[in-house]
């Protein structure tokens, strides 16, 4: 097994500063993809170090996905597997093991038991809570229960949590209160800065209701706004809440069971879910995510992130038809050991495409997907840093990442994701079902301005059928904004008839465009 390069960049060599000068106590907010594995593996490891050997690490992770990377990953780190031990999942080693791996359903009724007996014997404990945001709520917290009771050993304690985005109020309070202060945050702004991440494109595709569709979304809206007049007459306060506070009054009051008014929050609650859900599995979406993937390199790996299992499953059987033994899915309908055998698959390159449902959004360590498709969104804050962390890990060959949103333009839909900072270039595509096709308002000017040339140079009609193929292609990739050496080396290096093809069609394009279009 090739054991990883251990050599830190130097936000990781400051954070583990910070973390010492802490007394081995604190919480590390990072950007999905920077390094928090290695970081934690590595401040282990001189922390053993400074106690001469007596060290025992306990990890705590959400999901038996989580799980199976820590373990290779201690092994990639030269970890020996003898030293390493493994609690849930169906796994039932004994913690005996220098280095313990918990996931969370099984850690909150053991771990705690486990470091204070440890603490007491006089063993040097070091807890590392993965994806930390996961452990505030009253179920998770038994894993601290043992904090009140370390008094006289605490100074053999260590903690570090490790997130890429923490709560707020009174979940980061408490997260505080038992895992230490954060003491480091590096933002995406700050991972693009120092190229911690590799640089990323983001492309809207703006799609569009089926008539049906859009005929129900709109009844549904009005008898919503409806519901909300008499609502707000009631509740006043309701106009000023935000979304999820929002929703908390209105359970409350539907939650009395009794009276109108019951009754109406109940009614808009239930409208609410049934419209969301009508726009989340938009029709469009999947014809859209299987005709986007027809132009994309077919040499990069894609991974597709959905919210529902149903139209995960559709979307499974139209591209296995497209492309036979090449695509996977990965959701907790599959059962574990399915899901553990796809993830392995579309590693190792046998599957080239991964569908997947939220069970990947904490857990999924995929560093050579280079193309990620949202094929229906979230609001969720979270959950799309984590979605463009699976895709921004460094690529061993440099390559950057392309992530497509794609969001119903006729709907309450956020109409676009722009995380906070990183190296990126943004593209506004739209598409259209009928035809298969995607529009982009300066491509599709420079494409037939493309064709009319060729058109006026006297080109035949093969070549100009050819010409017209590979435009298709550029419209969804950002080719046609590269520099002209950039493009001329493509056509150079290109391996076959078609790929030079569509290249000098790029550099034809491009001699169309006006200065400042293109990188």
């Amino acid at each position: 097994m090739k054991i990883m390069e251990r050599k830190l960049y130097q936000w990781q060599e400051e954070c583990l500063k910070n973390w010492f000068a802490h007394r081995g106590r604190g919480i590390v907010q990072a950007v999905t993809g920077s390094g928090k594995t290695l970081l934690a593996l590595e401040g282990a490891r001189r922390l053993d170090q400074k106690t001469e050997g007596r060290l025992r690490v306990r990890i705590v992770v959400p999901t038996g996905a989580l799980l199976r990377q820590w373990q290779r990953t201690l092994k990639e780190f030269g970890v020996l597997q003898e030293n390493i031990g493994l609690r849930g999942c169906g796994h039932k080693d004994t913690a005996d093991r220098k280095y313990m791996i918990y996931v969370i359903n099984s850690a909150r009724y053991e771990l705690a038991r486990q470091i204070l007996s440890e603490l007491r014997n006089g063993d040097q404990v070091l807890l590392i809570a993965d994806e930390c945001h996961c452990y505030e709520s009253a179920q998770n917290r038994l894993i601290f229960e043992f904090l009140p009771f370390i008094a006289s050993c605490g100074d053999r304690f260590y903690s570090l949590g490790l997130t890429a985005t923490l709560p707020s109020g009174q979940a980061l309070q408490y997260l505080t209160g038992v895992l230490g202060r954060r003491i480091y945050s590096y933002s995406m702004a700050d991972a693009s800065a120092l190229r911690t991440v590799c640089s990323y494109e983001i492309y809207h595709i703006g799609l569009p209701f089926q008539p049906w569709e859009r005929e129900e979304y709109q009844e549904m809206s009005e008898m919503m706004l409806f519901l909300n007049r008499k609502l707000l007459q009631a509740y006043p306060v309701l106009e000023k809440m935000n979304l999820k506070e929002r929703f908390e009054l209105l359970r409350r009051i539907a939650g009395e069971r009794k009276g109108q008014l019951a009754k109406t929050a109940s009614q808009y609650m239930g409208l609410s879910y049934k419209r969301k859900s009508l726009v989340c599995q938009a029709r469009s979406r999947t014809l859209c995510a299987a005709d986007l993937i027809e132009r994309l390199d077919p040499g990069g790996k894609i991974l597709i992130f959905g919210e529902r299992i149903a139209q995960a499953e559709e979307l499974y059987r139209l591209l296995q038809e497209r492309y036979p033994g090449k695509t996977g899915r990965y959701h907790s309908q599959m059962g574990q050991q399915a899901n553990r055998n796809v993830l392995e698959r579309f590693r190792h390159g046998e599957l080239r495409i991964l569908i997947a449902c939220k069970a990947v959004d904490e857990g999924l360590d995929v560093p050579d997907a280079s193309v990620g498709i949202i094929l229906s969104g979230t609001s969720t804050q979270r959950q799309r840093i984590q979605r463009l962390g699976r895709i921004l890990r460094k690529k061993e060959n440099g390559r950057g990442a392309s992530l497509y949103y794609l969001h119903v333009t006729e709907s309450s839909e956020d109409t676009c994701f722009l995380p906070n900072g990183g190296e990126k270039h943004i593209f506004e595509l739209e598409y259209d079902p009928d035809t298969g096709t995607f529009h982009h308002q300066d491509y599709d000017s420079l494409a037939e301005k493309t064709l009319d040339r060729l058109c006026k140079e006297g080109a035949s009609p093969e070549t100009v059928r050819e010409a017209e193929r590979c435009l298709r292609l550029g419209c969804v990739r950002s080719d046609w904004t590269l520099a002209s050496g950039d493009i001329t080396r493509r056509i150079e290096t290109a391996k076959h008839v078609a790929e030079r093809n569509y290249w000098i069609c790029m550099k034809r394009l491009q001699a169309q465009a006006e200065p400042g279009l293109c990188r």
